[in-house]
């Protein structure tokens, strides 16, 4: 067991590391702990030395991707404390004023014990399921996956389909054609009603922040149009056709069907909040009908309804790697009025700056949020679509068990084992609740989500019996 720190930040992407840096900087005690071999989450993956490296895959991310570079120098600068290839496994929450939280986390091997006044949680988000026929056939991918591959081993694929929405899907096909990759096309399911619906919230888009972000979808679109790259528009019906793996797609176009011949297909509709730890805390979660996705519920420094928990950036709802940055200083001023070390008046002129730079940064939120709101049919799938890959469970199947009395996720658990298999049910568990919402005919916030407990990641028999607790 390692002694008290002051906080514990959980996830090194831009939260993460805006809050240990801000916090390493006023010498707190603070340690970083992340799953990943290097610094900088998903956004930035792989970052650190690239320039080295690769120098032309660091050209062809992109200037934003490069921002993360100087996030890392600037962690590693005030030297705060790193636990890299670290998994958290379990955070027992604090039972009194007094009392420390204690998290649990495995590395190397070995499972260790930290304790800490304050717990920040960076953890950020996780790609939306998209559940459409075919999606568990080999050569069906996520956007995130696809780009996962791209920053840390410098693959690049050749002849990929994109579908869904939203922005990282143009961002990454600019990113491949940057490399000189060829993209078959690009199907985009933003629906006309979610234009017309985003459409009213355009003139507070245009402020902040938002009018640079929207020049940047923009360009990327133009690329992709020099480049020749089809974009079918107002896409429906997506399938994966194949047996042991995928070869073709099939969809519809405003209206029409279509059929592509494709052995890579990215798929993507958006990012939801990473909800497992928060929830395995015992944090209040609300529910964003617009996204129809869960996040914990925050003040605005990041507070969340357990004392000394922390969330910071995305997993308080989705706001982008720059607000994400901001919030994790927002959240590290906080922390440092809870330590004593500022008071109130002193983490509002720290944190001023960091509150103007977040509502710039959200201020196009409202317009992108309606503009990519996801698809009814990836939200409540056909009958015949698999819906929980690890215990191979329909959504036909969710659907019949609520008509035998099942009232909510957990109880599925018990009749079909749905989100008890090695993700523990991050792929499907919002989709599930989505269904059960669905044929109960009541809405998803009264039908929650399920109940998370340790251990968060597996681990093994050893690790918990070499464990020393001594003096815990």
């Amino acid at each position: 067991m390692t002694g008290a720190y002051d906080a514990v930040v959980i996830g090194a992407g831009p939260a993460g590391l805006a809050a240990a840096t801000l916090l390493a900087e006023r010498q707190a005690r603070v340690v970083l702990v992340d799953e990943q071999p290097a610094p900088g989450g998903q956004i930035y993956r792989a970052v650190e030395g690239m320039t080295a490296r690769q120098p032309e895959l660091f050209e062809a991310l992109g200037p934003d991707y490069a921002h993360g570079d100087e996030l890392v120098t600037l962690f590693r600068t005030f030297g705060a404390e790193y636990r890299s290839q670290s998994t958290v496994w379990q955070i027992s929450p604090a039972d009194g004023s007094d009392a420390a939280h204690e998290v649990w986390l495995s590395r190397g091997g070995r499972s260790e014990l930290l304790q800490a006044r304050n717990v920040v949680v960076a953890t950020g988000a996780m790609e939306r399921p998209v559940p459409v026929p075919g999606w568990t056939l080999p050569g069906a991918m996520t956007a995130g996956a696809v780009q996962v591959m791209l920053k840390s081993a410098g693959v690049v694929p050749e002849g990929m389909v994109l579908a869904g929405s939203g922005p990282l899907l143009y961002l990454l096909a600019g990113q491949c054609l940057a490399l000189g990759a060829r993209i078959t096309a690009v199907l985009d399911t933003t629906a006309r009603a979610n234009e017309q619906a985003a459409l009213r919230h355009l003139p507070a888009a245009l402020r902040g922040a938002g009018f640079g972000y929207l020049v940047k979808g923009l360009a990327l679109k133009l690329r992709l149009r020099r480049a020749g790259v089809p974009i079918f528009r107002r896409v429906t019906d997506i399938a994966l056709q194949g047996t042991s793996e995928v070869t073709d797609i099939s969809f519809r176009s405003r209206g029409r069907p279509m059929w592509l011949s494709a052995d890579l297909v990215a798929l993507h509709e958006g990012v939801i909040p990473a909800q497992q730890i928060t929830r395995s805390i015992g944090c209040v979660h609300d529910w964003d009908a617009v996204q129809h996705c869960f996040r914990a519920c925050t003040d605005a420094w990041g507070n969340s309804s357990v004392d000394g928990v922390l969330v910071a950036g995305d997993g308080a709802g989705i706001g982008g790697a720059r607000a994400a940055e901001h919030a994790g200083r927002i959240a590290a001023a906080e922390v440092l009025r809870r330590l004593g070390v500022a008071d109130a008046a002193g983490r509002d002129a720290l944190a001023a700056a960091d509150l103007r730079g977040r509502a710039a940064h959200l201020a196009i939120r409202p317009f992108l949020d309606r503009l990519y709101a996801p698809p009814a049919a990836i939200l409540r799938p056909a009958d015949a679509v698999m819906v929980c890959r690890c215990e191979e469970v329909t959504a036909g199947a969710i659907r019949g068990v609520v008509q035998q009395g099942c009232l909510g996720p957990n109880q599925a658990k018990s009749f079909l084992r749905a989100g008890m298999g090695p993700c523990q049910g991050r792929m499907c568990g919002p989709v599930v609740s989505e269904l059960i919402a669905e044929a109960r005919g009541v809405g998803v916030e009264e039908v929650g989500y399920y109940r998370i407990r340790p251990p968060l990641k597996p681990i093994t028999v050893g690790e918990l019996a070499a464990l020393d607790v001594s003096g815990a």
